[in-house]
C-alpha cells in the first residue's frame, strides 16, 4: 500500500522513471532480432552481392538418386519393380488414403468428395485410361492434371508406383477375360454358388405367426 504521506512530486518522479525503464524493454525475442539473411536478400558480405549461396559442387539432394531411378517417360509402359502381392497391398493402402476421396474405392470417379458436389474425375475403367501407359499414370500422380494437384510431396516415388499397380488391378478387375483367369476363379464366375433363400418363420415358431 502506497504511503499517502509521501509528497506527490516524489510519486510522479517514480512513475515517470518506471515508464522510462519499460520503454527501453523490447517485447520481441532475441531470436527474432538476430542478424540473418532472408532468401533473395542482397548482401554486402559476399562478392556476388547475393545472400543465397549456390550449392556445393557435386551436391546431390537427399532421395533424388532413388527417385531418378523410378522416373520413366510418360510414353513408356515399363514398370520399375516386379509386381508382387505385397506391392499391390501397399498400393491399395496408399490409394485408399490419397486417391479414393475423389476417384472412389473402385476407381469409377464416385468418391466422397465428388458425391458432395465437386467435379467427378474420369473413371479408370474407360477405354482411354485403360490404354494409357504406366508412365502416364505415374506422371499424373507426380505432377497433377487438370483440377488434380500433384502428390509428389505427399506420396513417395515408390508408393506412387504401388498406386499405379493397384490402379491397373482395378482396371483388370472389370475387364479381365475369363480365359485369362485361374481355373478356380473362372469356375466361380461361370457357375456362381446359388444364393440361399431366407426361410419364412413357421406358425408357432419364434418370430412366426401366432394367434
Amino acid at each position: 500500500m502506497i504511503n499517502s504521506s509521501l509528497p506527490k512530486t516524489l510519486l510522479r518522479t517514480c512513475a515517470l522513471a518506471s515508464l522510462g525503464l519499460l520503454a527501453g524493454c523490447s517485447l520481441k525475442q532475441d531470436m527474432a532480432m538476430q542478424p540473418k539473411e532472408r532468401p533473395l536478400w542482397p548482401s554486402d558480405f559476399f562478392t556476388d552481392g547475393r545472400s543465397a549461396r549456390p550449392l556445393v559442387e557435386n551436391t546431390v539432394a537427399r532421395g533424388s538418386v532413388l527417385e531418378d531411378e523410378m522416373v520413366i517417360a510418360k510414353e513408356s509402359n515399363a514398370f520399375p519393380w516386379p509386381l508382387t502381392l505385397e506391392l499391390l497391398e501397399r498400393g491399395e493402402n496408399r490409394y485408399k488414403i490419397f486417391c479414393s476421396p475423389c476417384h472412389g474405392l473402385q476407381g469409377d470417379g464416385n468418391g466422397m468428395v465428388a458425391m458432395r458436389g465437386m467435379k467427378h474425375p474420369p473413371s479408370y475403367h474407360q477405354d482411354r485410361l485403360r490404354q494409357v501407359p504406366n508412365g502416364y499414370i505415374y506422371d499424373v500422380i507426380t505432377n497433377g492434371f487438370g483440377a488434380m494437384l500433384g502428390y509428389s510431396a505427399q506420396v513417395a516415388a515408390g508408393d506412387r508406383w504401388a498406386i499405379v499397380a493397384y490402379v491397373r488391378a482395378l482396371q483388370l478387375s472389370r475387364n479381365a477375360k475369363i480365359s485369362e483367369l485361374p481355373p478356380d476363379v473362372s469356375e466361380k464366375v461361370l457357375h456362381p454358388p446359388a444364393q440361399k433363400t431366407p426361410e419364412t418363420p413357421r406358425e408357432g415358431a419364434p418370430g412366426g405367426k401366432t394367434e
